[in-house]
């Protein structure tokens, strides 16, 4: 990390205007962006303001430093004179740490894994700004930190937007299911109900995702999904990611939607899990919460859920292993034939 910390004041301090950045390749293949530094500290002071970082106050780095979230976090502390806390990457990021910490970015898996341990649960606590971002945050787990005493926090954001440009705050009097843009944002949506994002001061022109979004008079919004994640199936539209969050509470392991080609349907919902088989039980639960055009027309048993190096589930690998997984079912069932 320290290796990786010192390219990157490398890069940060020569005098090109720019620095690169790759994105996490969640939905196709990673891809190398050319950021503008002075856009990158104004995202910095946007966060840094938000949250009353101060000059002094500590903030720990414990993501890998090719993506945007971890050079924001080295970029906050430059602009603000915080000073950081260096850890590895990994499951448990304040396993060793002793002092307190004013800031602290975390996937959610990190935040989980904290949690299972008691030590780390009680480091986790008395973080006074923890933000989670780069991930879905389960409902399990939300309702596991809306017990927190500390600010926490899910972000909105992406590469092209340099981290983040909304928070929802998870717990407190102010927790809420619905994200507030910084106010130098302005949010729209397109026909197709896609979020199309105006952060002059972090991109220089509008940003048209393709998260599908619903967004309030008051200008909040939440995130129903991504655009090329909903199923055509039988002429009725999916959204993954509902589905996927209907399906939590009840999953034991690690699992995706996601479909194949289908000749009568157009498309079919395929869920992929790891592990074994799942046991019947699971299965019939699964019958009796989703009605019939959600639930998946195939489950298979992966050994691994494809994810990205962010930690995000590799949606274009998911595909792909389902259809390969489909297509060695027809074989077989042909050759039994």
């Amino acid at each position: 990390m320290q290796a990786d910390l010192a390219r990157f004041f490398g890069e940060w301090f020569s005098d090109a205007p720019t620095l690169s950045v790759h994105t996490s390749g969640s939905t196709g293949e990673p891809k190398v962006w050319r950021v503008r530094k002075e856009q990158m500290m104004n995202s910095a002071r946007i966060t840094c303001e938000a949250l009353g970082l101060r000059a002094g106050d500590r903030a720990l780095l414990c993501m890998p430093l090719d993506y945007i979230a971890g050079k924001m976090v080295v970029v906050r502390a430059l602009v603000a004179g915080l000073e950081l806390v260096v850890r590895e990457p990994s499951g448990h990021p304040l396993a060793d740490i002793v002092e307190p910490l004013h800031f602290a970015a975390m996937v959610p898996l990190q935040v989980y894994d904290s949690l299972q341990i008691e030590e780390e649960e009680k480091r986790l606590a008395a973080v006074g700004n923890l933000i989670i971002g780069g991930g879905a945050i389960d409902r399990a787990l939300e309702e596991r930190l809306r017990a927190m005493p500390n600010r926490v926090y899910s972000t909105y954001g992406m590469t092209e937007t340099l981290s983040h440009i909304a928070l929802r705050r998870l717990n407190g009097p102010e927790a809420s299911a619905f994200y507030r843009p910084f106010p130098s944002v302005r949010l729209a949506l397109s026909e197709e109900q896609t979020l199309v994002i105006d952060a002059p001061l972090v991109c220089d022109e509008l940003l048209h995702t393709n998260d599908v979004a619903e967004i309030r008079a008051d200008g909040s919004f939440r995130i129903l999904g991504r655009r090329d994640n909903i199923v055509s199936s039988g002429g009725i539209k999916i959204q993954l990611e509902q589905v996927e969050e209907a399906l939590r509470p009840l999953m034991p392991v690690r699992f995706a939607l996601t479909s194949v080609p289908h000749p009568k349907f157009g498309e079919a919902l395929v869920l992929l899990h790891e592990g074994d088989a799942l046991p019947q039980e699971v299965v019939a639960r699964m019958q009796a919460l989703l009605p019939k055009y959600q639930q998946p027309k195939y489950i298979f048993a992966v050994d691994a859920i494809p994810l990205t190096g962010t930690g995000k589930i590799s949606r274009a690998a998911c595909r792909e292993l389902a259809r390969c997984s489909w297509s060695l079912e027809v074989f077989k069932k042909d050759s039994l034939r």
